[in-house]
């Protein structure tokens, strides 16, 4: 198999290699349909035995293509790029191809720990909330082609350029380079940071486990877009059309001056004021000490179809050693703010370097996927809300789980059951300031947030706060005609107990990778403990979220088994006073054997979505060894495991290595429509089947497989989102933390079982 795989690659560079350009062009992209480059997206890592160079047309895409030695399974990366996640596309061309719209993959984000951006392949920033991650949005192109606003800076229009974008290393700064036969110009992107590694917005008390937070530099924040010429010379067109209010508020543009120089005292161009919201665009000129010349700017507005307000255009040009800086800030009311200048721009770049740079610096990882794991943490960290240690689910809302479907959701908010997982991973790669954040956080919540009956909510906003009604948006088309576009999330208010034992799993992680817990969290252990005593039994809509009748899910009974089991190994790890010990040991064993006998189904020989749906299979059952309700070489579990292994018309659940939570044809959830396969339950098969292999040693090559098939499915960043489409797009809201934290869990398993590929 591994021989007809390398005859197979090679006859397609052989094929790339004597084809016209058009032909080229057109074997690149089925090579990429048939998955020749599946798995290894321009991105090489230390298995890499040697790079051969390997060059297209300008105005051919870009692939990668990896060949298996026969006697050593090391790759070899035949690569355009030789940039570290960069990736490369004719400019304009897929917008246009999806009828106003990029792929969901063609985004990177950047953003500074309040609010985040995501900027287009094309340079178009099309999606940001402002001021914070759940605040409106004052682009969201994404959402709606004519009425959602955008910043899109790119080359002229009729000019084409191939483009290729990634971040500068070690960082989260943003390059999209326009590459054309006249010129090449940078546009950098980023939110600046300080350059100190933490900047705490708010003063901690000094106490016996808590250490007093340094004073800070300030955060600015600001958007930058900085534009530089690298050789010859190239016209940049700019256009800056907000929508605030989700694209419902109309606001009122001002050009101060229509034309900017470099000579000018204010680097104030413009202000954008709406109801809520005002900023200010500032301009700054740079150019190269040995030229007289620099560029200029001239402004006008324009109001485009379907946009409520006016916005602003300019081309510039520029030549080599030149650039030019566009900041949106917040605008003062009496419009006095400090003129910023190239310098001041270069040092809050460098600035912002140094802060990722230090960030990524505390990793402990030292495994094979080191690229891949590094940009999944700083992924992580743009994606925490910085004054409470919040974390999001993902920054983003309404982005379709099927493009044209009803499975539109808002994940601005942060879940508990998010809370195990994302601290264990935290702890274990050495983020330990992260870890004690967002532990905090979730502290918080579950000592002061009860509802009535004594219940835990499931959700909060990342200021802690409960209160999350979901309205949809109808004035929006949402992402190439997907509706309804929702923001707030119903599942609020949902009764999901798998919870509890998500947030047991990471009170107890976090007092063995962490700090001690305080008494104080104790006693409010010991009060949920005792409410979960109350609900045993009844059903709920669990995990995934349903939206019709609620169930006995077997993933919730395994999580009430794990909140009692955690509660139980800290009073025994702590000697805390347990006072219903027996009652709670008594849970435990009878949700263990109710599981046994209700949760799996013999004929099937297989673990079930729910009691009552007793030949569904779930995926959500891979997390069963994961959190030691049973051991991964189990036959009950290892049949359930080969099950799921199968492609879903043989009744499992894994098409192409990517794997789905469940058959919605045949499983009705309330909900309606298709999705496609989920990020994370791939990324959870990976680690079940590394924990199988300990015992069952046929698992690892497996497992190894398909975890590198599933990095294929991130995007040029190495991003991804919640779920993949049969056609390999990808899906859902992005970038998703879940995924990225099941990818950070996999990755540190595989690399412990072994340190040789199998």
């Amino acid at each position: 198999m591994r021989n007809a795989k390398t005859a197979g690659s090679f006859s397609s560079v052989m094929g790339l290699l004597t084809a016209s350009e058009e032909e080229q062009g057109d074997l690149v992209a089925a090579a990429i349909n048939e998955q020749v480059v599946k798995g290894c997206w321009g991105v090489g890592d230390s298995n890499v035995s040697s790079l051969l160079d390997f060059r297209l047309p300008a105005s051919a895409p870009s692939v990668t293509i990896f060949l298996w030695s026969q006697s050593l399974e090391h790759r070899a990366c035949l690569s355009t790029m030789s940039f570290q996640g960069a990736t490369t596309y004719p400019s304009h061309s897929r917008r246009d191809q999806l009828g106003g719209y990029l792929p969901i993959e063609d985004y990177g984000m950047i953003g500074n720990m309040h609010t985040c951006a995501l900027v287009g392949l094309d340079g178009s920033i099309d999606y940001m909330c402002w001021p914070v991650f759940d605040s409106p949005t004052i682009f969201c192109r994404l959402l709606d082609k004519d009425k959602g606003g955008y910043f899109s800076i790119a080359p002229r229009a009729g000019l084409t350029c191939t483009t290729k974008q990634q971040y500068l290393p070690s960082s989260c700064i943003l390059q999209t380079r326009y590459i054309h036969e006249i010129g090449v110009v940078d546009l950098v992107d980023f939110f600046p940071r300080p350059k100190s590694a933490h900047v705490m917005t708010r003063e901690y008390k000094q106490g016996a486990y808590r250490e007093a937070a340094p004073v800070q530099e300030e955060l600015k924040k600001w958007l930058v877009r900085r534009v530089e010429c690298i050789r010859g010379e190239l016209e940049m067109d700019v256009e800056i059309f907000p929508a605030f209010g989700y694209a419902k508020d109309p606001h009122m543009t001002t050009l101060l001056h229509e034309r900017h120089t470099s000579h000018m005292e204010e680097s104030k161009v413009a202000t954008f004021h709406s109801k809520d919201v005002q900023f200010q665009l500032d301009v700054a000129i740079q150019q190269n000490e040995d030229m007289k010349s620099c560029p200029t700017t001239s402004f006008k507005k324009v109001r485009k179809p379907g946009m409520l307000s006016e916005g602003l255009v300019a081309r510039v040009k520029v030549v080599e050693g030149q650039a030019i800086s566009f900041i949106l800030r917040k605008d003062m009311d009496n419009h006095i703010t400090k003129h910023i200048t190239a310098l001041v721009v270069d040092s809050q770049q460098h600035d912002t370097q140094d802060f990722w740079s230090n960030f990524i610096k505390q990793s402990k990882y030292r495994g094979r996927w080191m690229e891949k794991v590094s940009r999944s943490l700083m992924i992580l960290k743009m994606m925490t809300y910085e004054p409470t240690g919040a974390i999001v689910a993902a920054p983003t809302f309404s982005i379709p789980e099927d493009v044209g479907g009803v499975r539109n959701w808002d994940y601005r908010y942060t879940w508990v059951r998010d809370s195990s997982f994302t601290i264990y991973i935290l702890l274990r790669l050495g983020f330990r300031a992260e870890a004690d954040a967002f532990m905090e956080f979730i502290m918080e919540r579950f000592t002061q947030s009860r509802l009535p009956d004594g219940a835990l909510p499931i959700m909060f906003t990342i200021h802690g706060e409960t209160d999350i009604p979901e309205i949809t948006l109808d004035h929006l088309e949402g992402y190439r005609g997907s509706r309804p576009v929702r923001i707030g999330n119903g599942a609020a208010f949902h009764q999901q107990f798998d919870i509890y034992g998500e947030l047991m799993d990471g009170i107890y992680l976090y007092n063995k990778y962490g700090k001690p817990v305080p008494w104080g969290a104790w006693k409010a252990v010991k009060r949920i403990l005792d409410y979960v005593l109350t609900i045993l039994g009844q059903p709920d809509m669990s995990i995934w979220e349903v939206r019709n009748h609620k169930q006995h899910f077997t993933y919730s009974q395994i999580m009430l088994w794990v909140a009692f089991d955690r509660g139980l190994r800290l009073a025994d790890k702590r000697c805390f006073p347990c006072p219903n010990r027996n009652a709670w040991m008594k849970a435990r064993d009878e949700l263990c054997e109710e599981i046994m006998e209700k949760g799996y189904n013999v004929e099937m020989n297989s673990f079930i979505q729910s009691y009552e749906s007793n030949t569904t299979l779930d995926s959500s059952i891979l997390i069963a060894p994961l959190v030691f309700f049973i051991s991964p070489c189990d036959p009950r579990f290892l049949k359930t495991l080969d099950r799921i292994l199968l492609p879903p018309e043989k009744g499992g659940l894994t098409s192409t290595d990517l794997v789905y939570r469940y058959n919605t044809e045949l499983s009705q959830d309330g909900v309606g429509g298709r999705e496609g396969a989920f990020s994370m339950c791939t990324f959870w098969l990976v680690e079940a089947m590394t924990r199988a292999s300990v015992y069952e040693p046929k698992y690892k090559a497996r497992a190894v497989s398909l975890f590198e098939n599933m990095l294929g499915f991130s995007n040029h960043l190495c991003m991804f989102s919640e779920e993949i489409a049969r056609s390999g797009e990808q899906l859902g809201n992005t970038p998703q933390a879940f995924s990225h934290i099941a990818l950070l869990s996999a990755a540190f398993n595989l690399d412990r079982t072994s340190d040789e590929l199998p």
